[in-house]
């Protein structure tokens, strides 16, 4: 929880709860030394003996009893002047801590988002793993300087003046805190209906930014298919019931405030009328002396009693919907991954490239198994294809070898290694992988294609570009490598960002590639120029490729044909051709086709492709 922490700001904690205590103490003095000037030099009714100020003076000496009245008020002043600058020096220490727990926290979530595993993304949207990444922070950042501290010394405030209260007069303490138990079980009440609506409110604020992420997202393909009007009325259905989520929660937090403070002018109310009848019938109650002066203290004491209290209920709104985002963080700082390095994993040797599959199973989900008993074996330098119909496991084979998820049976092994032996960064760091939909970064193309190595240098960028064949389009960019890029990769050709994507792997210079549909969403003319810079990027590599295309496939060293999660054929194209079983089937029905396509398409982009650089 967040106390762990506030365990690095300690000292700076301590700071705050002397200035706590001492502010808090010098403000519940203040009814007590009023009270004193009524019963010691206003309307002496007391041995002034027990006067804090003067003690033993004169009562009927006028000069004596001003005096005493002008030395009280002077320290009420100071009293309150104390107290000021105590409140403001704990603020300022809460909030500088608060501020570095939020520091930390938010760095603790992006640390976890970094070390969750993708089944995780896959079962939670981005919008709202972003919701609790921003907005549930907020309402920390919202209770954690300002507001915790004012909970915590309203508590401490209420001790002090209970324990005042009772060693003023006992009997005339219990008829003052007669509304105690009542303010007790609304706070319990209303806080627990406040929570479970906040707690609802937070969730639905989440689907709200999960619905706005995923619509900006997809912009094209909701206008492509006239969706506006209907994702319009779902956003809608979905922002009013994060409205009346809210309005439940604002409902219960808001009637808390008023309840309170009913029931602290009803206990004002019992003070000065107990008081009354006690004085009018001879200033004695169970023994105890009630004098005018210490009624005014009992009444100066609840008013400062029901202040915290007061304050605590409006604040109650704010920690209670912080409670609710608090829980939502910490779900996800508390998630395990679950894929991590074994405590004895070693760092991963320099890849040769020999890789193998024995008897592989893996599964998303335990009874739905993807890949059921495969083995395969490729020497360093190979190429293996994979290919099958959709569904047949071919990317879940691809995603085994980083650990982007493990296998529930059998071993995959590099270089004799079980990767689930090394450590995952170190195994990593010598795998390249190109994917269908390439990433890019709103940063520069250098930094772009340079993010899987930093440390590289101009020379070397552009080395990489120039073997993925980009460098040409990139001098042509307004500003070169220099040149900034939109979101995603925005303002570029679908082609221009995978040569970008394969300077990207070219640079980190892989032991391993791995090729999933690298070229299946280009034109004829683009997937030559891919093509090539591929074959380049291949040479003396151990690569699997996922492809629907030949051109790839027909290089292969080794295919590998999936149905249902098992390898049911394996060879050289021409091989499994002249085989005439399932890959003659794909080939004449799909790769055949494609073929004539492409006879007949012309040079150029393909159709809908748009580059705002240009080629």
């Amino acid at each position: 929880g967040l106390d762990g922490y506030f365990r690095d700001y300690i000292m700076t904690l301590c700071i705050v709860v002397i200035f706590m205590i001492f502010g808090t103490l010098a403000r519940v003095a203040v009814p007590i030394l009023i009270g004193q000037a009524v019963d010691c030099y206003m309307a002496p009714t007391v041995d002034n003996a027990t006067c804090w100020v003067d003690a033993g003076v004169d009562i009927g000496n006028d000069a004596a009893r001003l005096s005493g009245i002008g030395w009280l008020s002077l320290l009420i002043i100071s009293l309150y002047i104390f107290s000021s600058y105590a409140a403001s020096r704990q603020f300022f220490f809460m909030s500088r801590a608060g501020f570095n727990v939020l520091r930390d926290l938010r760095q603790n979530v992006f640390d976890q988002v970094h070390r969750l595993t993708l089944g995780y993304f896959t079962e939670n949207e981005a919008g709202d793993i972003m919701s609790r990444f921003t907005n549930d922070t907020d309402t920390l950042q919202q209770i954690i300087g300002f507001g915790l501290i004012q909970v915590v010394q309203g508590i401490l405030f209420i001790t002090f003046i209970i324990i005042a209260m009772f060693s003023q007069s006992f009997v005339y303490a219990l008829i003052s805190l007669i509304t105690l138990p009542l303010m007790f079980f609304a706070t319990q009440w209303f806080s627990a209906q406040a929570r479970k609506a906040f707690r609802q409110a937070r969730q639905e604020i989440g689907s709200v930014n999960a619905s706005l992420q995923e619509n900006i997202s997809a912009v094209r393909e909701v206008q492509a298919f006239s969706r506006e009007d209907e994702n319009i009325e779902q956003f809608r259905e979905s922002n009013a019931a994060n409205r009346d989520a809210n309005i439940r929660a604002q409902a219960f937090s808001s009637a808390l405030a008023p309840t309170l403070e009913a029931l602290s002018y009803i206990s004002i109310a019992i003070v000065a009328g107990v008081g009354g009848f006690v004085i009018l019938g001879g200033g004695t109650l169970a023994g105890s002396v009630i004098s005018l002066g210490l009624i005014i203290t009992f009444v100066g004491f609840v008013q400062q009693f029901n202040q915290p209290v007061q304050q605590i209920a409006l604040l109650w709104t704010n920690l209670q919907s912080a409670v609710a985002g608090a829980e939502r963080i910490f779900e996800i700082i508390d998630e395990v991954p679950t894929i991590s390095d074994k405590a004895d994993a070693i760092e991963m040797p320099a890849i040769a490239g020999h890789v193998e599959f024995r008897d592989v199973h893996a599964a998303y989900k335990p009874e739905e198994p993807v890949l059921k008993g495969v083995d395969l074996a490729a020497q360093p330098g190979e190429t293996i294809a994979i290919v099958g119909p959709t569904g047949a496991g071919k990317t879940t084979i691809i995603n085994l070898l980083p650990r982007f998820w493990d296998t529930t049976a059998g071993a995959v092994l590099i270089d004799g290694h079980d990767v689930r032996d090394v450590k995952r960064e170190s195994l990593r760091q010598q795998l390249g992988i190109v994917l269908q939909d390439t990433f890019l970064f709103s940063d520069t193309v250098m930094n772009n294609i340079r993010y899987g190595r930093l440390s590289a240098t101009y020379d070397e960028v552009m080395a990489a570009a120039k073997l993925s064949r980009a460098h040409e389009f990139i001098n042509k960019l307004p500003d070169g490598y220099s040149t900034i890029l939109g979101e995603r990769g925005g303002g570029l050709s679908q082609g221009q960002r995978q040569l970008l994507s394969i300077a990207r792997v070219a640079l980190s210079n892989p032991r391993i590639l791995i090729l999933d549909e690298a070229t299946s969403s280009v034109d004829t003319r683009t997937e030559r120029e891919i093509q090539a810079a591929l074959d380049k990027l291949l040479e003396g590599r151990t690569s699997f490729v996922i492809a629907h295309r030949l051109s790839t496939i027909r290089n292969a060293d080794q295919v590998l044909v999936l149905k249902a999660g098992k390898v049911i054929e394996r060879g050289t194209h021409e091989a499994l051709l002249a085989a005439n079983g399932f890959y003659h089937e794909l080939y004449m029905s799909q790769f055949h086709e494609e073929g004539e396509m492409q006879e007949g398409e012309g040079a150029g982009q393909g159709e809908g492709e748009t580059a705002v650089y240009g080629d």
